[in-house]
């Protein structure tokens, strides 16, 4: 797989043939590649099944609150062991979380590239290894494509229940995060740790 140098990231696209880098940090960059994914799959598996089941038990309006309240109290839950763990978007709905850092606004681009050329939502992650001043970084993003459920809330006008409108119109005046259709790129898991 080809590795490029942008903007003084060394990026990866993400399989394990395109973890050779020095000797002394291949092992660590395969170890935190598969801990990523692992975290990010868990996640948004488990952030599936509780809005799934909101949605089931009480509607898309009162699944509003999965998003504004469960969500990031998993994602801290995660953010442990030296790691962040999070959930970034273009079209953030919440303007306190949610907005990329320049690193995953770059990435996010590229994900929308990679979507509009035809790669499937799910498929597309990054790795890179960062050099801050505050340190080295192990850096991953996973894709999230945008779910049929996710409509109710994310997608287009038509889409959206009246109630779901008014509750999105008061709880986030500033909402960027609709006019989504089912399988497009929502947003992204970003997770890094220290090196």
């Amino acid at each position: 797989m080809p590795k490029f140098i942008a903007k003084s990231l060394l990026i990866f696209i993400a399989s394990a043939s395109s973890l050779a880098g020095p000797a002394d940090s291949g092992t660590d960059q395969l170890r935190y590649l598969e801990e990523s994914r692992s975290i990010a799959k868990e996640f948004m598996q488990a952030l599936g099944g509780t809005l799934k089941k909101q949605l089931e038990a009480g509607g898309a309006e009162s699944a509003i609150s999965i998003c504004k309240h469960i969500a990031p109290a998993m994602a801290a839950e995660y953010s442990k062991d030296g790691r962040v763990v999070k959930r970034v978007s273009l079209k953030n709905r919440n303007l306190l979380m949610g907005l990329p850092d320049e690193w995953e606004r770059e990435v996010l681009e590229d994900f929308d590239r990679d979507y509009h050329d035809g790669k499937p939502a799910a498929d597309i992650e990054k790795i890179a290894i960062v050099q801050n001043p505050d340190g080295r970084w192990f850096r991953y993003m996973k894709a999230i494509p945008t779910q049929p459920m996710c409509l109710q809330c994310h997608g287009t006008p038509a889409d959206m229940s009246e109630g779901v409108k008014a509750l999105l119109a008061k709880e986030y005046p500033e909402d960027k995060a609709t006019g989504y259709h089912a399988g497009e790129i929502r947003g992204a898991i970003s997770i890094k740790r220290r090196m």
